[in-house]
């Protein structure tokens, strides 16, 4: 982990105020291409695959995996992105409380193909919705607090079914230049926290250098997709 970003901390309260703002710059209004690109690797075949989205914001590739057949579950603190989801995919949609977590709800559209559960997502377990067959991971482990990476990663290996195949999608930078999120995960990194239960395999790398993240200082960022799957008992 970079000692610049080690004791780097954006809270909830931090992440609800920006989705507030609206000074969400992570957020894409289109299908994320590089989801797009490996989809078949991801699906493997299957049809009706249960997707999770850590961190789902108002995603759009959420509805274009529904609208493909597929299903998904999405937890997602601020409940604002959660109903702008919903509203400008138009989709009704309902919102009930959930019982076993106090104060979160989880906002379902009426063909029950999408669930959004809008609480942290420490509070999120297999025990609301099972495992999974595939997770998309864009924007999630970057923005996670590298001092909970540990548990997160846990948590999402909890959550993967034995066939599930994990699509993460990180950042590569020089953290001297650049120590706010999204945070720079090194692939020693995701190595020491998924590989004694996952095999790892690189897809793809893209420069993702933007003017504003050359305008914060960043002199290059690499956007890099990693396919994670189950290693067999």
């Amino acid at each position: 982990m970079s000692a610049a970003q080690e004791n780097q901390v954006m809270t909830l309260k931090d992440w609800k105020e920006l989705w507030q703002r609206g000074t969400t710059g992570f957020h894409q209004n289109t299908v994320c291409r590089l989801l797009e690109v490996n989809i078949d690797k991801v699906v493997a075949g299957r049809s009706g695959v249960r997707f999770f989205f850590p961190l789902c914001g108002k995603a759009v590739d959420m509805k274009w995996l529904a609208d493909s057949g597929h299903s998904v579950v999405g937890v997602e603190i601020s409940e604002k992105a959660i109903r702008e989801f919903f509203e400008e995919s138009k989709m009704s949609y309902s919102e009930e409380p959930v019982p076993s977590v106090p104060g979160a709800k989880v906002f379902r559209n009426t063909e029950k193909s999408v669930s959004l559960y809008q609480c942290d997502i420490f509070r999120f377990s297999s025990s609301l919705e099972g495992q999974f067959g595939a997770i998309w991971d864009r924007g999630a482990f970057v923005a996670i607090n590298p001092k909970d990476r540990e548990n997160y990663a846990a948590l999402l290996v909890s959550l993967m079914a034995p066939d599930c195949r994990y699509l993460l999608d990180t950042l590569i930078y020089n953290p001297e230049r650049y120590s706010s999120h999204p945070f720079f995960v090194p692939d020693e990194q995701v190595r020491s926290l998924f590989g004694s239960t996952c095999d790892i395999e690189p897809l793809q790398e893209e420069d993702a250098l933007t003017e504003d993240f050359k305008n914060c200082g960043m002199d290059f960022l690499i956007e890099k997709v990693q396919l994670l799957v189950r290693k067999s008992s």
